[in-house]
């Protein structure tokens, strides 16, 4: 990503088209592969590309009966395979949030995809939505902007990060390299207070004009 001017004000509304408008009613997003649609993709992205989604599909089904810390360990890592792309060359965009099946096609994304893809896995291997949230940060040690997947085992809990730069799923007050400022999921956005807490809700997260994109994207899919 970029390293912007790093403000809370700015990070949320600079460039994410804040117009206070809601998506229609969508139910839950299902990712079932059919036969058809793995040859779809494989006559459109290669053999490779079939095989990851395969792969992605068979990690849901092997673990959905897993206790959720192992939801998190057995997603975190098969996401963290994958390459790191700038957006500016994935996608030829300065930004854009790609859905899990788009990142797995392409194989690679950056740090919003890795983050947005782990968080619908999660919720599809029935990880509530509530303890899930998309969470801005400040890398301190790279100096920009970045985005990681943080989980609540309950509301008052020290949440864990998700982070595609570690394979290591630490809890938020051990990650002293990160500066919360944002998060959000399909439930609201947050401000952050600080790294242990989850921060002052302050609207809905369909304010956010790349996470409205996003989710239109992903109910026409695959």
């Amino acid at each position: 990503m970029p390293a912007p001017r790093f403000s809370a004000i700015t990070i949320i509304f600079a460039g994410l088209g804040v117009l206070g408008m809601s998506l229609p009613a969508a139910g839950p997003v299902e990712f079932v592969m059919t036969s058809d649609q793995l040859a779809r993709i494989e006559r459109a992205y290669g053999r490779s590309a079939r095989e990851r989604v395969q792969e992605w599909r068979d990690l849901m089904a092997r673990h959905g009966g897993d206790a959720e810390r192992e939801k998190l360990m057995a997603v975190n890592q098969f996401f963290n395979r994958l390459d790191f792309v700038d957006d500016s060359i994935h996608w030829n965009q300065q930004d854009y949030w790609a859905t899990p099946v788009e990142m797995l096609v392409t194989a690679g994304g950056d740090c919003e995809d890795f983050s947005i893809a782990k968080y619908f896995t999660l919720k599809a291997m029935g990880v509530d939505e509530s303890k899930l949230r998309l969470t801005y940060v400040k890398s301190l040690r790279l100096n920009q902007a970045h985005m990681v997947l943080t989980y609540f085992p309950t509301p008052a809990s020290e949440p864990l990060v998700l982070d595609n730069l570690s394979s290591d799923i630490e809890p938020a007050g051990r990650r002293r390299d990160l500066l919360p400022v944002y998060s959000f999921n399909g439930d609201g956005l947050w401000l952050a207070k600080k790294r242990e807490s989850s921060g002052r809700l302050v609207g809905p997260a369909d304010r956010l004009g790349l996470w409205r994109d996003l989710l239109q994207r992903l109910h026409q899919q695959p």
